[in-house]
């Protein structure tokens, strides 16, 4: 028992023991003080005052001071005593809206409070307010100007610009093959080649054609019984024109002969002369004025394969151009032959063509690439009769015949100046039944003479009848036609040479080519 007077201290109570197992990981006890910072007061909003009216400073309450542990372990027993009065918690301190760029006096009170921004009572709109304190930024970045604003919206107009022509052309690339592809759309356009410089070359078929065709005149023939179509071609400025003679050979002495121009102008046409042995003719045009004669060129200097170009009237078809090469040369053909005296049939050692001629053709030029006239289309080998003058309606079929034009110059001169040709003669009468090979003299001649003209070139070359000539100046003939073709193609005067089988054996004669105003 204690001394009356002296304090009694009371035992000290039991430490109590945890509700649970110590903690493995030494964490400390709760209510003790760990590594981690305390938590920062909790701050609750105010509200705004009224715009204008001044805040005032904020009451902190101090921290109440937490007890130690050891003040707990040896404290006394509380004394019973008076409970204190209760003491309210401080209501939360009004938190200031600092404006824009305004630093607060207390650092601790530094809210960012975006509605503080906003204050619905005042005059201006949410908008002015906003630009009179600034943007609102929470990041704490630069705030870009007006200018790179703009800039950094034309970069993506432009970006998305980009992306909408390069989709589109896409689009229509596929689009616009699958209509082609598939033909649907609008009407058909068909390509077209753009136009070519009008001039064409001298040489060209073209060309040759642009020079020859003023010069190239078409026939229309009427006689008592027939009418017929030709082609001529104007030799001088005096009018004359050159032909054949199986065209104007239907006018006759008291028929009507008139020549159409490329341009369209119609005149009227006598005969001057023809000779039918060379199938040629020569008529005349008069008041006619600005005539361009086609150039003659030189027959013996054609090759074959040479280009040429004929012009003529094929079944009345004026001004028709066709073109081809030399075929051959030295053709033997004989046309005509209608009369039975073989006084209408012509011998032509003929410039052979396969430019197409056809009837209407007949008188008409064979022009070479310098468009001169090298021979005169005069007659057709047909499918189904042979050759023959082209006055019939057989079609051509690439065997065309044309008299050298040295033969037709020669001859029209004679035409023009005389009236009348000469031919060149041997002064013997041919059998021209005979079957073997080569020309035979016959053995009496039309009228009951002698075969051999006495004082004629052939019975001064030494040619008696019954002679067979098989070659004429080392040419192969087979035929009394073909001798005949090889002496025209000569003139009165020119010499020959002719290989003569008489008795089996072979001489060779020299002769001079006599003249004949007879077919």
């Amino acid at each position: 028992m204690a001394a009356t007077g002296e304090t009694s201290w009371a035992a000290p109570a039991e430490r109590p023991r945890p509700l649970h197992d110590p903690d493995p990981y030494s964490t400390p006890p709760y209510g003790e003080p760990g590594p981690w910072a305390p938590a920062p007061p909790v701050q609750h909003p105010a509200a705004t005052p009224a715009h204008g009216t001044a805040l005032s400073a904020p009451t902190v309450a101090p921290p109440t001071p937490m007890p130690t542990p050891a003040a707990t372990a040896h404290a006394p027993a509380p004394v019973p005593s008076t409970p204190a009065p209760h003491v309210p918690a401080p209501a939360p301190a009004p938190i200031a809206s600092v404006p824009h760029g305004t630093a607060p006096a207390d650092p601790v009170l530094q809210v960012t409070d975006p509605w503080g921004r906003y204050d619905p009572w005042a005059a201006a709109s949410a908008k002015e307010q906003a630009s009179a304190r600034g943007p609102l930024q929470q990041t704490g970045e630069g705030v870009p100007t007006e200018k790179q604003r703009k800039r950094s919206a034309r970069r993506v107009l432009f970006a998305w610009t980009l992306v909408v022509a390069l989709f589109s052309a896409g689009v229509g690339g596929v689009a616009g093959a699958y209509v082609q592809r598939e033909g649907l759309g609008g009407d058909v356009r068909l390509p077209q080649a753009g136009s070519v410089p009008a001039g064409r070359a001298p040489d060209s078929v073209a060309g040759i054609a642009a020079r020859a065709l003023p010069s190239v005149v078409t026939l229309h023939v009427r006689g008592a019984d027939e009418a017929g179509t030709g082609t001529g071609f104007v030799l001088d400025t005096a009018g004359h024109i050159l032909t054949n003679n199986h065209v104007v050979e239907p006018a006759g002495t008291g028929g009507e002969i008139s020549v159409t121009f490329s341009t369209g102008d119609t005149v009227k046409a006598k005969v001057v002369g023809r000779d039918s042995g060379y199938d040629l003719a020569v008529v005349q045009v008069r008041g006619v004025h600005g005539l361009t004669p086609l150039p003659l060129g030189n027959s013996d200097d054609v090759q074959v394969g040479d280009p040429v170009v004929a012009i003529g009237a094929p079944f009345d078809l004026a001004n028709t151009v066709t073109s081809g090469i030399i075929s051959a040369k030295e053709r033997p053909i004989t046309a005509g032959g209608g009369k039975s005296d073989g006084s209408d049939v012509s011998y032509v050692d003929a410039l052979q063509t396969d430019a197409p001629i056809n009837p209407g053709n007949s008188g008409g030029p064979l022009l070479d690439s310098r468009a001169q006239v090298i021979g005169i289309n005069s007659a057709i080998r047909s499918a189904g009769s042979g050759s023959e003058a082209d006055g019939g309606q057989a079609g051509s079929i690439g065997l065309g015949f044309a008299i050298p034009v040295n033969q037709a110059k020669r001859v029209a001169e004679e035409l023009i100046n005389d009236g009348r040709a000469t031919h060149p003669v041997i002064g013997v009468t041919l059998d021209m039944g005979y079957t073997g090979d080569g020309a035979r003299i016959d053995s009496q001649s039309a009228g009951g003479g002698p075969a051999v003209t006495r004082g004629g070139p052939g019975e001064r070359a030494g040619l008696r009848a019954g002679d067979v000539i098989t070659e004429v100046g080392g040419e192969r003939v087979h035929s009394g036609e073909e001798l005949i073709v090889k002496i025209r193609a000569h003139r009165p005067g020119d010499r020959l040479r002719l290989t003569v089988e008489r008795d089996g054996g072979e001489r060779e004669v020299s002769l001079v080519l006599g003249a004949s105003e007879q077919n």
